[in-house]
Order: structure tokens, then sequence, then C-alpha cells
């Protein structure tokens, strides 16, 4: 450690240089995981908190299943009585503009998920009635909405129809493809899917989107898809058939990607010039006796104390930052995933200064004493 703490005491400007390049790679870290959850969660959240397993689509539907796929509640029925199903209910989907309080309105854009309202799909409200001690045009909404300026009472009309729905209950955190979700009964669903004023057709009032289904681990989906004409994906597998959730997912992992392999070049980059620099010091020690191993190791030291004090550094104002911004954009903070940007970026900085540094290897000893000069 002598030559590392002597270069860090004596050349402070440099490493400070570099330290607050690394620093502010760090806080791109923090600000881009930040982003990429907040995204995630923006897009998928309202399916990460469904009490399901998989999903059960029609078979023909590809690409975005939820509005592609349609199955009928008889198809939930006949999965309910299939081996190793738990339960099984139908599950609409449908994205629909509304207004407030009806025409001349504030505009809303609402996320519908119909479910049965006595069924393990409908959710406990934080406040309000649930959807079974309801109207039957009564809807639970979640925060998002409640903070486009609706509250328990309100009245919105919805649909191509000008279906009225009455907010009764509120639930926590849920959207899905960047929308508020509204749950409400299957039937009021299926009113706003086909946009029908009036009693529904016999043939519409048995559709839905999916068939939500729990079931027991180790349950093969196989046989009853090819019986009953379905697809079942499970839970994980839906979040790509949410609008935009797959090519959001993989523009911020591209944007991340570069900015590791960024981190790495630019910290090889220095640590080349300065290995560079020290040629004849390291010349040197060679020459007194030092011998690869204990400069290499020296070496390394040095740049791990300048990654991690610079990560650390600029992970905490990349925390502050996203504080900050926490509820200005589509931004969640999650430890797992912050940590992992600070730890990927010591360990490929590691990786572009051990490339740099095994010039060390290839210095003589013999250039201390001018043989190079």
């Amino acid at each position: 450690m002598f030559l590392a703490l002597r270069d860090l005491r004596f050349a402070r400007g440099r490493f400070a240089l570099i330290g607050a390049v690394v620093g502010m790679i760090a806080v791109l870290g923090v600000i881009l995981s930040g982003l990429a959850s907040g995204l995630a969660d923006s897009g998928v959240s309202a399916l990460r908190t469904l009490p399901v397993t998989h999903l059960a689509f029609d078979r023909s539907a590809t690409g975005e299943l939820f509005s592609r796929s349609t199955v009928t509640t008889d198809t939930a029925a006949r999965w309910a009585d299939r081996p190793g199903v738990r339960k099984a209910e139908p599950l609409g989907q449908q994205l629909v503009h509304a207004q407030l309080g009806g025409p001349g309105g504030k505009q809303l854009d609402l996320a519908v998920l119909g479910v049965e309202p006595g069924g393990f799909l409908a959710p406990t409200p934080l406040s309000g009635k649930p959807l079974a001690a309801a109207a039957p045009n009564g809807v639970l909404v979640s925060e998002e909405i409640l903070k486009e300026g609706v509250k328990v009472g309100d009245r919105l009309t919805a649909g191509q129809a000008g279906t009225e729905l009455t907010v009764t209950g509120t639930i926590g955190h849920a959207s899905f493809g960047h929308v508020g979700v509204v749950y409400a009964p299957l039937s009021l669903w299926q009113q706003l899917h086909y946009g029908l004023p009036g009693p529904l057709p016999e043939a519409a009032a048995h559709q839905a989107t999916a068939v939500a289904l729990q079931l027991a681990p180790g349950t093969e989906t196989a046989a009853a898809d090819q019986a009953l004409g379905t697809q079942a994906v499970d839970k994980d597998g839906t979040y790509a058939a949410s609008p935009g959730y797959t090519a959001e997912s993989s523009t911020m992992t591209l944007i991340r990607g570069f900015l590791y392999a960024i981190s790495a070049l630019v910290v090889g980059s220095f640590f080349t010039v300065w290995t560079i620099q020290r040629r004849h010091e390291i010349a040197l020690l060679k020459a007194i006796g030092a011998s690869t191993r204990y400069i290499l190791r020296d070496a390394l030291t040095q740049a791990a104390a300048v990654l991690l004090a610079a990560t650390a550094a600029g992970t905490a104002v990349g925390l502050a930052l996203g504080g900050a911004m926490n509820g200005s954009a589509p931004f969640s903070l999650q430890t797992d995933q912050v940590t992992l940007a600070a730890l990927l970026l010591i360990v490929l900085g590691l990786a572009g200064a051990a490339v740099a540094i095994r010039r060390i290897t290839k210095v003589q000893a013999l250039s201390a004493l001018g043989a190079n000069r």
C-alpha cells in the first residue's frame, strides 16, 4: 500500500478528477435504475398485485395479448374443473376515456379491470365500500386516479356509450400501461368494452379478456390449453403483454449497459495514462526488490479505493436527487437495483483498471537505471 497511499496523497488533483467522473457515472446509474424501475412499475404494477400465478389468454392472440385476447366465462368455469387449479375467474381489461362529472368535465384515461365482485380478484378497498357491497356501477379507483382530483362519491362518464361509473372506494397504487387502474364488476366492464348502451347481447354478456388462475406448484397447463383453446402464461410472462413494457425495458437496459461500458473505459483509460507516467517509479521499485505481484496488488488497491469512495459519494447524491424527483416522474428507488448499479460500476471499473495495469508486468527494472533513456 505504500506506493498507492503516496500517489493518492501527492496526486490529489488527478485522483479527484477521476473520482468526480466516476461519481457522476454513479449518479447516472442511480437515476437510470430509478427510472427503469419506475417505468416498469407504472406499466405493470396492477398485474404484480393480482393474486394469480397464471393468466390464460385466447390461443389465437399474439403480441399484446391484453388488447387482442377474448375468452368466455364458460372457459373460466372449465379451467376451474382442471386438476391442479385452485381458483379460476374471468378477468377483463380495457383502456377507456372518461370525463369527471359528465360532458365538459375533466378528461381522464382509465385502465379498467373487470372482476367478479365477490371473487378472489376483487381487491379490499382502503376506503369506501368493496365491489360486492356497492351499486352495479360502483368502481374502486387507484391512487393514480385520486391524484387527478377524483374522490369517493364522484361520478365518471366513460366509454363510447357514456356509461356512468360511481366511485365507491379507493385502493392503493395500481397502474397498467402508465394509466391509473379502476376495478369494476365484470358486467360493467363488458358494457365499457363493447360500448353498447342498455342490456348487452347474450354473447357479449359472457366475454372476458383472460382467465385468472391460481395453480398448485408444478401444475402443467399444456393439456388444458389444448382442450380449452387457450395459452396459459405465468404471471411474470404477462408483463410483456402490457403496452410498451418490452420496448421500454429493452431501451433502459441498453442505456444502462452503455453507461457501465463507458465507466470501464473511462477508468481503464485513466489508469493506463497513470501507469505510463509512473513507469520509471515502478521500474525503480522492481530494481530494489519489489515483486510484480506486490506492485499489481498495490495498483489495484489504489483503483479500488478511488472507485469505492467515488461510487459511494455518487450513489448518495443520486439517492438525494431521486428522492427529489419522486412523484414528478415515473421514478422508483429500489434497494436491490441501486445496489446492483453500484456493484457493477465498481466491478467493471476494476476490470478496466486491471486491463490497464497489466502494463506493469512489462516494466523492466533496468529502465530505472537509465537503460531505456
